[in-house]
């Protein structure tokens, strides 16, 4: 029996005008975004829907990316379309945690809200870097990684030949010069406010810990698939220390696929703007299907598919 997961993209998806189209057309995708406005008192309809400056800054990208995804989401499930299982790449967990019953949508984008603010400002401008490494098994990387004694370490296993490093500028720098020499095809330094994903940001995972107190998770309705560990979460007691942890692991995106696959799932939705993650999908295992819905126009072709 098929078996369909929702996965949700991380932050680099974002894009002026997501959403718009969805919260033209339903009311159920308006309350979203308007809810969201109010909650966080920013005019969320301004912040994606038009050009601007401040979409790119991670305070602001984030609560803009799973406003929009989760007012996708709900609008999909209305039309009967409903997952088996769920994940999302870092910030996009999130999104997968409320799809699978386990946060209210607004408590979501308020967390993510306090959560871009902790990442951005943890580590002093210029200190932090990162770098996507193409081309290079990531057991090899990992070797030249082990030699740097914690400077540098893995921040997302992306896909096999597609992985991103993360840590101090210098190290990162210098780390990028070495994968090259050590047979990377490419380290392209990454146009990014901090050293997301690395223990740099421990305190910025404590400090949101204190936030994720004053939430209430509800019982999950469905499992999904944590980046800290690549498996599946059934209970939501796991779910808090998971995400202070998630901060400053690595996200295990080519691990928690292959999780998926082994679990037997065999079509996968991306809800979202761009089509990263079906990328990502498609270089892990050519033979999947994948669909992806970041327009009311695919939203309608997906429906129709099932």
């Amino acid at each position: 029996m098929s078996k369909i997961a929702f996965i949700y993209p991380g932050q680099g998806a974002q894009k002026a005008g997501m959403g718009a189209d969805f919260y033209e057309k339903s009311e159920t995708a308006r309350a979203i975004f308007d809810g969201a406005s109010k909650r966080l008192d920013l005019d969320m309809k301004a912040l994606c829907f038009e050009e601007n400056d401040r979409l790119d800054l991670t305070e602001y990208t984030q609560a803009a990316l799973v406003t929009t995804c989760l007012a996708m989401t709900r609008v999909v499930n209305e039309g009967g379309l409903r997952p088996d299982i769920t994940a999302g790449l870092s910030l996009g967990e999130y999104c997968a945690i409320a799809a699978a019953g386990g946060m209210d949508d607004l408590d979501a984008v308020r967390l993510v809200r306090k959560r871009g603010i902790l990442m951005q400002n943890t580590v002093p401008a210029g200190e932090g870097g990162m770098c996507a490494v193409m081309g290079l098994d990531a057991g090899k990387i990992e070797e030249v990684l082990e030699k740097m004694k914690g400077d540098v370490t893995i921040a997302n296993y992306n896909c096999p030949g597609q992985i991103v490093i993360t840590g101090r500028l210098a190290a990162v720098e210098n780390a990028s010069v070495k994968l090259k020499e050590a047979g990377a095809k490419r380290a392209m330094m990454l146009n990014v406010s901090g050293p997301f994903h690395s223990p740099m940001l421990v305190s910025a995972g404590e400090e949101l810990e204190s936030e994720l107190d004053t939430v209430s998770l509800h019982a999950l309705k469905l499992p999904y698939v944590t980046n800290v560990t690549a498996k599946k979460v059934e209970d939501i007691a796991e779910t808090k220390g998971l995400l202070k942890e998630q901060v400053s692991s690595p996200v295990r995106w080519m691990q928690s696929m292959e999780y998926m696959l082994q679990e037997g799932v065999d079509t996968f939705v991306e809800i979202g703007p761009g089509k990263t993650l079906a990328g990502f999908l498609k270089k892990i295992n050519r033979e999947v299907k994948v669909y992806n819905i970041s327009s009311w126009e695919d939203m309608e072709k997906t429906r129709s598919i099932f």
